[in-house]
């Protein structure tokens, strides 16, 4: 008896060890996308300003230097690279198509077509 009780302790051990180490990666791997995030908005806003400056320096006008690429092109590359890291961490659930999201819209729009047909 003592010895299947403890090998239930064992397997719940087990499990509960391996979510905490589950969740800790998922914690790690958030984190990682927030500090990516933030070296993402201060570097292109150093690098933007350094950009700006010159232009002004060289007497661009301000039209002139807003339709410059060199401004905008980090924030644009590396903001898609910004965006794949944001999918890996968080993927597709986070746009609204989880597993269920079929079902749910199948019962949406069936709710709103029994709406609409009672207000005939």
């Amino acid at each position: 008896m003592s010895k299947i009780l403890n090998t239930r302790i064992m397997e719940n051990n087990f499990i509960s060890e391996n979510r905490f180490i589950r969740a800790k990666k998922r914690v790690k791997e958030i984190k990682g996308f927030y500090i990516h995030l933030i070296v993402y908005v201060l570097v292109n806003l150093f690098l933007s300003g350094i950009i700006i400056f010159g232009l002004t320096q060289s007497g661009d006008s301000f039209d002139e230097i807003l339709s410059n690429f060199g401004v905008y092109s980090t924030w644009i590359f590396w903001g898609i690279g910004i965006f794949f890291h944001w999918l890996g961490v968080f993927g597709f659930k986070s746009l609204g198509f989880g597993s269920d999201w079929e079902e749910k819209k199948i019962k949406e729009l069936m709710d709103k077509e029994e709406e609409n047909s009672k207000k005939f």
